[in-house]
């Protein structure tokens, strides 16, 4: 029982794992097209796009300088990011969950 029940908590930790990183993505790729037009800063959808991204850019920008000409390449690193951590990370976590059980 206890075996099972370790697999089916692998697989439900990738699962949830891959939900999140995925929404996070698009999330990512609506700030970086909002930075395109100049949205009002007082909108609620602009504060908490603002706000559930910025740690994470933010954090990027300051150890990696990845702004060229005005154009700021972090959402592009995070993405590449998310991409890696999606399959790696998730597909290695079903592959423990297949071993398990």
């Amino acid at each position: 029982m206890g075996i099972v029940a370790l697999r089916h908590f692998l697989e439900a930790v990738a699962y949830v794992l891959d939900v999140g990183l995925h929404i996070y993505m698009w999330i990512i790729i609506a700030r970086a097209l909002l930075s395109w037009v100049s949205p009002d800063p007082y909108n609620p959808i602009v504060r908490f796009l603002y706000n559930i991204t910025e740690p994470v850019l933010g954090w990027l920008r300051r150890r990696i300088p990845l702004v060229f000409g005005g154009l700021d390449l972090t959402p592009i690193i995070v993405l590449l990011a998310i991409v890696f951590l999606r399959s790696f990370l998730v597909a290695t976590l079903h592959d423990w969950a297949r071993m398990v059980g």
